[in-house]
């Protein structure tokens, strides 16, 4: 069931001076289910009815219902009455440094013929069961909320890719995969002086598709943009390059 975490003193607190003079309507106290959600607090949640979603918990139509009530969420109960089914959810008051979704033991990800990307502050399971076939899985580490030491991700990929997307300090070995007609490539190890904060273990197979592992790629070089046919036309010079 989704908790609600500690409230600041100030929040918490009625103060006897305040129940009269002036105060119109304001209550003396506010359960902490009754607090005010902030943005920041609807984007939480939104992320972990994502992650939901992907694990094949919520259907795409409990998806978009929810979706649209966390993004119209007026107090913390509104948003845990979101995620009150979905296991290792907590919604807490983004004041109160509570807001987290304990680690799942065993998460899957099962896609066919579609896309799939994981990214900012996702939560790392201790255990990942990829099958994809004909479509893309992205698993992006770089802001990604790593509680353990060891990652082991089971993969059946055919036909279809798996990347990783990692940093500094992140290990991938997939010395227990099985390739027919696809590839495999992995980031060079870290070096001696750079701890080890997530190791990830591959198993399973490919079957002409491939699985990548690396950092993120560098951004595009800038680009210069058309000129107008008026400027073609008057053969003025291109403009300066922008960044894309």
């Amino acid at each position: 069931m989704a908790r609600i975490g500690a409230l600041p003193y100030g929040l918490g607190m009625a103060d006897p001076q305040s129940s009269t003079g002036g105060q119109g309507d304001l209550p003396a106290t506010v359960a902490a289910e009754e607090l005010r959600a902030s943005h920041a607090d609807r984007d939480q949640v939104v992320e972990l009815l994502r992650v939901a979603a992907g694990d094949g918990r919520l259907s795409a139509e409990e998806l978009d219902d929810r979706l649209e009530r966390a993004l119209t969420a007026r107090t913390y109960a509104e948003l845990a009455a979101l995620t009150a089914d979905l296991p290792g959810a907590a919604v807490a008051p983004a004041g109160a440094g509570a807001v987290s979704a304990a680690p799942k033991d065993l998460a899957r990800i099962h896609v066919r013929g579609s896309s799939i990307r994981r990214d900012g502050r996702w939560v790392v399971p201790k255990e990942l069961d990829v099958k994809v076939r004909g479509g893309a899985v992205t698993l992006d580490f770089t802001e990604a909320v790593i509680t353990q030491p060891l990652l082991r991700i089971t993969a059946e990929v055919r036909g279809a890719v798996l990347r990783l997307i990692t940093g500094p300090g992140i290990e991938v070995d997939a010395g227990d995969i099985s390739v027919h007609g696809g590839s495999v490539t992995l980031p060079e190890p870290p070096g001696p002086g750079v701890p080890v904060r997530l190791r990830i273990e591959i198993a399973g197979s490919v079957h002409g598709a491939g699985i990548a592992a690396g950092p993120p790629p560098p951004p595009p070089p800038p680009r210069r943009p058309r000129r107008t046919f008026w400027q073609w036309l008057r053969r003025a010079p291109r403009p300066p390059a922008i960044a894309a």
